[in-house]
């Protein structure tokens, strides 16, 4: 393991082990190698033992990285008006977060829609994880207790559903497949076992892998992901979504600058206790596993199941357009929490931070009118 990582204490080492003999009897049952992405979803959402299903904590400074809710009330904040500008010209629509975290997220978020009027009919939380259900649960409980109640949570999409669909920092938390070229040949990275160490393994690439990379003419020795996972979780919102919006944000680029010439070795990211680094086959079940979002594909995954391309900007742009210099307007406000407040939104905003890095993409069905936030820097002719 790398020197620049803190060292998992015992418990932790055996929680791992645990995991590791889990996707040692997997990769035995097939032929002693699977692909990266059947690992990368073993390594976080194996039933108690997976990253995202086991115990540890994961989000804040005393876990192993920080989203934008957790840095405090100013992104839901924001993020609450064009919710309920959707859910005032649906009625009676209803609000739908994939992957809610520690339930921060939620909690801003009912709190504002109430004082703007917007309540919707059901706050659905689809996750996975029921060690995280129970965190979401006791903190609406504890912070908004009179709100908690029209929380439900889901194991799987409804039939149907109108509304809001909100899937912040989701998309780069699925499984990806690997791939480099090697003499001109697309090989599809997979993992296998020595003396019961997980390696990298390959194979030639499926087909429909070695479509998508063709056009691209990467060169050999280049290296990325391709998230297929992803693109199946947009057309499966587009199989749902009766009326309304899916808000999509998360990090990544347009598909020219996601296969960037420089970019050789990809987007995969792994952090553990607020470090990061780029080997997903230690620690497993001890650390994030992410890639960044090819925002091209997931257009087109969209677009080619029937919604509407509503918007696509920057986190920073999509805030400012939700009126962030509303935040600071108080003249009364003391200084101490002005400056939380701006350290806040410098975090948000900052292209050096989250800023630039950050998308906001749009989708929707029956919504004409554009998303506040949206055309402050309409980017979709980038992708």
């Amino acid at each position: 393991m790398s020197a620049s990582l803190p060292e998992p204490d015992e418990q932790e080492r055996l929680y791992s082990g645990r995991l590791v003999e889990v996707i040692r009897h997997v990769i035995e049952a097939n032929s002693g190698a699977i692909d990266f992405s059947r690992f990368m979803a073993a390594a976080l959402y194996t039933p108690g033992l997976g990253y995202y299903t086991g115990g540890r904590q994961k989000f804040g400074p005393g876990g192993d990285f920080i989203t934008a809710p957790e840095l405090g009330d100013v992104f839901a904040r924001l993020l609450a008006r064009p919710c309920a500008d959707i859910l005032e010209v649906i009625g009676n629509g209803n609000l739908l977060e994939a992957g809610a975290g520690s339930g921060r997220l939620a909690a801003t978020l009912l709190t504002e829609l109430e004082r703007l009027g917007r309540l919707p009919e059901h706050y659905y939380i689809l996750d996975v994880s029921s060690e995280l259900r129970a965190r979401q649960a006791e903190l609406l409980k504890r912070v908004v207790p009179s709100l908690a109640g029209r929380v439900e949570w889901l194991s799987e999409l409804p039939k149907r559903f109108r509304g809001v669909v909100l899937a912040n920092e989701l998309l780069d938390a699925l499984p990806v497949e690997r791939f480099c070229i090697q003499n001109k040949e697309v090989r599809q990275q997979q993992v296998a076992l020595k003396k019961n160490q997980l390696i990298w393994a390959e194979r030639p690439a499926d087909e429909v892998i070695r479509a998508r990379i063709a056009p691209l003419s990467l060169p050999d020795g280049y290296c990325s992901e391709i998230g297929l996972a992803a693109e199946a979780w947009t057309r499966s919102i587009a199989d749902v979504l009766e009326q309304g919006v899916a808000l999509f944000i998360d990090y990544g680029f347009p598909r020219a600058e996601f296969y960037h010439p420089q970019r050789t070795t990809g987007t995969l990211m792994c952090h553990y206790r607020q470090r990061a680094h780029g080997d997903p086959l230690i620690l497993a079940g001890l650390q994030d596993i992410t890639a960044h979002v090819d925002f091209t594909a997931i257009a087109a995954a969209g677009t080619g199941t029937g919604l509407d391309l509503l918007g696509y900007t920057s986190q920073a742009a999509f805030l400012i357009g939700c009126g962030l210099e509303d935040i600071m307007a108080d003249p009364a406000m003391p200084d101490a929490t002005r400056l939380r407040l701006a350290n806040e939104i410098n975090r948000l905003t900052s292209p050096a931070e989250m800023g630039e890095l950050f998308k906001v993409m749009v989708l929707g069905r029956g919504i004409e009118n554009p998303l506040r936030g949206t055309g402050r820097q309409d980017r979709r002719g980038r992708l």
